[in-house]
């Protein structure tokens, strides 16, 4: 029997914002602002969310993975539609339960072999993974390498994190780290960095964010010399910020292939408006 192939990504990829070629599903988290429950990206877009919590800082905010029986419906769905193999990729493990919630769900479905990847990324990192599946979707790849191919890509992306205030990501407890450090970072910029784990951690300390700023392309064009890499930015309310920063990043190399990209609401809720984040991809 011919593999017929489909992809599932979870929402906190941003691909909602994104013009994929490619029939793809995507499981969204909710969003609750103030106890009224939204669908990201469906219900709330980012503009749209940045706005309210910028006018209302104290507003509150919380999120909820989609349930492991929502995301087993959606194999249901892949299933009767004739496919024989789905990959799912997934934000970071170490971010969010949405990756066991796909492990689980596969359980609940028999006659289709689904593959659910941890990311180990968030954003444009996830994205990365969903065009190269597609790519080699197209190619006519077997779905077993396909896998390998994104295993071994998800090592070469790296992302940085430079946040307005640790606020919000101590609230939700997303950050990775001894609450001595915090306590002296909720007075800074921090930049934080994404493992290869997957976790989200503290990685230099700094004064200013005019200081952070000069600091974190300092580190990536360090990072980045004599590589063939693909460059992307994240903006939350601050588009104007990532698409000076962009050129900043053009100025050192001006073929760098360069996405900004808005960070979308269920990941926003745990960065806080003002976030910027950069990473790359090593080809």
């Amino acid at each position: 029997m011919k593999q017929k192939i489909g992809i599932v990504v979870c929402g906190n990829s941003g691909i909602d914002y994104l013009d994929i070629d490619f029939p793809i599903e995507v499981i969204r988290a909710t969003l609750v602002i103030d106890k009224k429950e939204y669908e990201d990206f469906v219900d709330i877009t980012a503009e749209k969310f940045y706005d309210i919590v910028v006018k209302n800082p104290n507003i509150d905010l919380s999120t909820s993975q989609t349930s492991t029986g929502r995301i087993a419906d959606v194999y249901e769905k892949l299933k009767n539609e004739g496919y024989t193999d789905v990959i799912v990729v997934t934000v970071s493990s170490k971010l969010s339960g949405t990756f066991q919630g796909a492990v689980l769900a596969k359980e609940l479905v028999e006659g289709i072999n689904i593959y659910p990847i941890d990311s180990r990324s968030v954003s444009q990192g996830e994205v990365y993974l969903v065009l190269e599946a597609i790519k080699m979707i197209k190619e006519g790849k077997e779905v077993k390498t396909i896998i390998d191919k994104l295993e071994k890509m998800r090592d070469n992306i790296s992302v940085y994190v430079l946040v307005d205030t640790l606020k919000y990501l101590v609230k939700n407890g997303r950050l990775s780290a001894t609450s001595g450090f915090l306590g002296t970072l909720l007075k800074i910029k921090p930049l934080l960095k994404i493992q290869k784990d997957g976790s989200l951690v503290p990685h230099e300390k700094i004064r200013t964010t005019k200081k952070a700023r000069e600091r974190l392309i300092e580190i990536i064009k360090d990072e980045i010399k004599g590589k063939n890499i693909g460059l992307f930015i994240v903006h939350t309310n601050n588009r104007d910020e990532a698409l000076s920063l962009k050129e900043d990043f053009l100025k050192l190399n001006s073929k760098l292939e360069i996405d900004v990209v808005p960070l979308t609401p269920v990941v926003g809720v745990h960065a806080g408006p003002g976030t910027l984040a950069v990473g790359y991809i090593i080809r």
